[in-house]
């Protein structure tokens, strides 16, 4: 017996369970389709070896948006920290590591001017992200036929930029937008760990270099979410947020199938009507959302004959490149990281010694090949979250810095294996025991991720977070406020604006901009 709904979301990553819940707290009837057998996309807790259990994709809480934390009552459905206000540790091969907490930077030589520099390049990022904020809260604005939600959020962010930054910090803001890391941060810093550090967050997770144009807006975007209450280590892992939101959207009356995979969603009288599974279920729509990547929802799901043949050209021409590996080791002791205790481990560390050799790094990637000294962040969550770990082990979990999706030669068993001895070689120079300690290895390369979490090219932004495909371009001029040139078919995932990152907003918004359309 076929199966009717309001709303049919493709995907259940915490941006479709976010999508979901507020459509059903409005009164829609909603079914999720997961097609693996454990929600939350890459915001997923998994065991990795007997006994060892960690964040599978993303690892930190860095951007859920506060508001959605409180609508959705996520503290009251189980989410809660294991860790948070976290500091970030940029280590250094003599030991002299460097860290940094808010806007204070201590150790590693810092001087008084540095530490003044960075806090007044960090108090003027905080006030740019504050800006793009009021951007991310709200889809895309209509440029051409705004409507009179489009011009009040014009209005706003055109009061931020010019009353709420001032006259001085929108010239600053105006002159560095369009920059790269790399001029930005040496026309303002001199320390090579810090700057390192905070290049790193600029590209973790794209196919950026340090000098990549449009990078800072990369930087800013991470600080547009800065509740502290939701930011940290989750208890239990990644997956813990994503269960948290899954509880609230069922809480709601949302249905939630696991191990549901789409094969086709379908079209009839040039609107879609629902999907098929992959077991030959039917299932009936007057919408469907999906979380995947656009390529993947338009080309491969609905097919290209549906769409006009300019908008099949501009999905086939976004850009998604995964650049990143992730890391888990299943250790048998905590390592001893030289010069570190372990409050210091139990916080964010990189591996990232300075501007050059972030650029290096990149330039790798750019002959298909993977970086030779692999820039990291990583972090043993275990230590503030000992039940990952079934017995007195511990677990580390790393992003790597770079690593092609379309490795040269291919991702054979013996790439595989020199690239993971590379990365280990990396944590040796600052842990010299870790080796000792390792019990097991997994590596998931960026081919890994795609066939794992469904991204297309391992990209987990489901797009490159570059000018040309952001804010009113993503992921392309015809779909930018998430809804297809198909009727009753829309996008809610990370490749929507505002973009990837475990912030719920993409989401919220299109529940929003579905709900409007819907009255």
């Amino acid at each position: 017996m076929t199966k009717n709904y309001d709303t049919l979301i493709v995907g259940g990553g915490h941006n479709g369970l976010v999508c979901a819940a507020y459509l059903a707290k409005s009164g829609h009837k909603v079914c999720v389709l997961e097609r693996r057998d454990v929600i939350g996309g890459a915001a997923a807790t998994e065991a990795f070896h007997t006994g060892y259990r960690v964040s599978s994709g993303a690892q930190f809480l860095q951007q859920l948006h506060p508001g959605i934390a409180r609508d959705l009552a996520l503290t009251r459905h189980g989410l809660k920290l294991a860790a948070k206000n976290l500091t970030t540790t940029a280590l250094a091969t003599d030991s002299n590591h460097l860290t940094i907490s808010g806007n204070v930077i201590s150790g590693a030589g810092v001087s008084t001017e540095e530490q003044q520099a960075f806090s007044s390049l960090m108090n003027d990022a905080t006030a740019f992200a504050e800006v793009l904020r009021l951007l991310f809260d709200h889809p895309p604005i209509d440029i051409f036929n705004p409507d009179l939600a489009d011009k009040w959020t014009a209005v706003k962010a055109g009061w931020g930029l010019r009353f709420g930054l001032g006259k001085d910090r929108l010239r600053e803001f105006l002159r560095i937008v369009g920059m790269n890391m790399y001029d930005h941060l040496n026309d303002n810093l001199e320390h090579d760990l810090l700057k390192g550090a905070l290049a790193l967050d600029s590209v973790l997770g794209s196919h950026f270099g340090a000098r990549s144009s449009g990078n800072v807006v990369a930087f800013l975007s991470r600080l547009t979410m800065p509740s502290t209450d939701y930011m940290g280590l989750p208890e239990g892992g990644m997956g813990s947020v994503s269960a948290a939101i899954a509880e609230a959207a069922k809480a709601a009356g949302v249905e939630i199938r696991t191990g549901a995979s789409v094969s086709s969603i379908n079209v009839e009288n040039c609107r879609v009507g629902g999907v098929t599974l992959h077991s030959g279920e039917l299932l009936t729509a007057s919408r469907v959302v999906s979380n995947a990547d656009i390529k993947k929802t338009a080309l491969d799901l609905v097919g290209s004959r549906h769409f006009e043949a300019d908008f099949v050209h501009a999905v086939s021409h976004v850009r998604m490149r995964g650049s990143t590996a992730k890391l888990h080791l299943a250790l048998s002791a905590l390592p001893e990281f030289s010069g570190l205790e372990e409050q210091a481990l139990s916080g964010r560390l990189v591996i990232a010694p300075g501007l050059e050799a972030v650029e290096n790094c990149y330039n790798a990637i750019k002959y298909g090949e993977y970086s030779q000294q692999p820039l990291m962040e990583f972090s043993l969550p275990s230590i503030s979250d000992p039940n990952l770990v079934d017995g007195s082990g511990h677990v580390l979990n790393a992003t790597v810095q770079y690593a092609p999706y379309a490795l040269k030669g291919g991702w054979t068993d013996q790439a595989r294996t020199q690239f993971l001895d590379r990365c280990i070689d990396q944590l040796q120079h600052y842990a010299p025991n870790i080796r000792s300690t390792i019990e097991h290895a997994q590596l998931l390369t960026p081919a890994d991720l795609e066939q794992r979490f469904g991204m297309t090219g391992g990209d987990w932004n489901h797009g490159e977070m570059a000018l040309d495909q952001w804010f009113v371009l993503r992921p392309v001029p015809g779909a930018s406020r998430y809804g297809l040139p198909l009727d009753g078919l829309y996008l809610c995932g990370a490749g929507t604006h505002p973009g990837g990152g475990v912030m719920g907003v993409a989401g919220r918004n299109a529940a929003a901009r579905i709900l409007k359309e819907a009255v």
